[in-house]
């Protein structure tokens, strides 16, 4: 086993009974190619709860601080995921992340780059319209609900698969196609399985 999958089952093991996590819409998500991961961000554990949740491995961008410790960088290459720097402009994180796409793994982004205070859902970045626009990867929306309470319900929703060829082809600004993910994020956050 890998270490990713130990860490994997280590993790749902706890969250799974201290969270009651539940996975709704797993029949979404693509069983092989480039797919990008698109979810709301509410708390510093949506990362391993989404990528508990998640069927296949994923690779998350993660804040380039956390490379900075040698420990953590360990850990962060570990569990799959690479840096980014405030903002998503980062070209490195760009390329690494277009290149993860290429090779048909699975990325996983929280376009908004940082945690909702609110809970509401907050504006895009362009990042996540750039992976979607510059990839053919298949984007999957996915949102994360509940109050990370002890035995309080977690939801975990992956949604279907959005369908990007038209505005692939119309050349729409990275930007616009974020609009239309975090809409679909939305309309999942909206859904009838959020009580």
């Amino acid at each position: 086993m890998s270490f990713y999958g130990f860490a994997r089952a280590v993790v749902k093991g706890i969250f799974k009974p201290l969270y009651r996590v539940e996975v709704i819409g797993i029949e979404h998500f693509p069983k092989e190619g480039g797919v990008l991961l698109c979810s709301n961000h509410i708390s510093n554990l949506d990362p391993p709860t989404v990528g508990m949740s998640a069927p296949r491995p994923v690779h998350f961008m993660a804040k380039a601080e956390l490379f900075q410790n040698i420990a953590t960088k360990k850990l962060m290459n570990a569990i799959n995921a690479f840096p980014v720097k405030r903002g998503m402009s980062d070209r490195e994180a760009l390329r690494t992340g277009l290149k993860l796409l290429k090779e048909g793994k699975v990325v996983g982004l929280f376009p908004e780059g940082t945690r909702s205070v609110t809970g509401e859902l907050g504006k895009g970045l362009a990042g996540a319209g750039f992976f979607a626009l510059r990839s053919n990867a298949q984007i999957v929306p996915c949102a994360v609900i509940g109050p990370y309470k002890p035995f309080k319900k977690q939801k975990v929703i992956f949604g279907k698969p959005i369908e990007f060829d038209e505005i692939r082809k119309n050349k729409v600004s990275a930007d616009v196609a974020t609009e239309v993910i975090m809409a679909e994020i939305q309309k999942l956050l909206d859904s009838d399985f959020v009580d």
